[in-house]
């Protein structure tokens, strides 16, 4: 039994795939179908995708292109992206996605996470938290794609998300986005220790040691990763990959 889950976490960008370094520079890495056809065949257990440009581009997720992406995943989907009421919440869970994840939305009216865990359960409503360090190097909740600093602490506003209804959290560190540097600890830390509610760990993991650090010292219930299942090499070739879950299973068993 593996004891966290470990989830591929793809950005969507147009109706292409891309990996991102801090949040900047989109890097084309395939087709979000055949992606998902590739960790069907892995046997991967939860799928996080994130439109990268419905919020900054003041648009809705592209909806169809959902549906034609979940219909191929034998995995539950989350999905993230310009999901603003809870309208387009209802449209997207019955697409067949199994959580909506949102961001801005949270952040501006909170009360949206609240109405939408009483209309379709905690379970099925996460709330991502896209974070970085100021110069004072405090961390600072971002939205947009990190393009407007909603100048919240990220611990504060993960319990004002738990106490809205929100059933899980994606802390996501953009200081470490994409640089395979490892997870921002302390980040993942200070959240973890405020909510009671699973938190999942996101941006940075380079390694399977990342992983086992972000649950084990980190205190996070799962983790998310991009560049580790998409890149291999120094070079950064475009290889999708998964640990196997006799490798899983090993990661995360306790040490005597």
């Amino acid at each position: 039994m593996i004891a966290a889950r470990v989830i591929p976490c793809l950005l969507l960008s147009g109706r292409g795939l891309v990996k991102t370094v801090r949040f900047r520079d989109p890097k084309y890495v395939g087709d979000p179908r055949n992606a998902v056809k590739i960790f069907n065949e892995k046997e991967v257990d939860e799928l996080v995708i994130l439109d990268i440009l419905a919020t900054p581009e003041g648009r809705r997720p592209q909806f169809e292109l959902i549906r034609e992406i979940v219909s191929e995943a034998f995995m539950p989907v989350a999905y993230g992206g310009g999901i603003r009421s809870v309208e387009d919440a209802r449209a997207m869970l019955q697409l067949g996605v199994e959580k909506v994840i949102v961001n801005a939305a949270a952040v501006e009216t909170p009360a949206l996470v609240g109405a939408a865990a009483r209309e379709f359960g905690s379970q099925s409503v996460v709330v991502c938290i896209d974070a970085k360090k100021s110069l004072f190097g405090r961390h600072e909740v971002h939205t947009h794609g990190g393009r407007r600093n909603a100048k919240l602490a990220p611990a504060a506003f993960a319990r004002e998300m738990e106490d809205q209804g929100a059933g899980e959290l994606v802390v996501h560190s953009i200081d470490r986005d994409g640089t395979m540097a490892g997870y921002d600890l302390e980040l993942v830390r200070a959240v973890a220790s405020a909510v009671r509610i699973p938190v999942i760990a996101c941006g940075g993991a380079g390694r399977l040691d990342d992983l086992r650090a972000a649950v084990q010292e980190g205190g996070a219930s799962a983790v998310a990763a991009g560049s580790l299942f998409v890149f291999h090499g120094k070079h950064r070739a475009v290889l999708i990959s998964y640990p196997t879950q006799d490798a899983l299973s090993a990661l995360f068993r306790p040490t005597r």
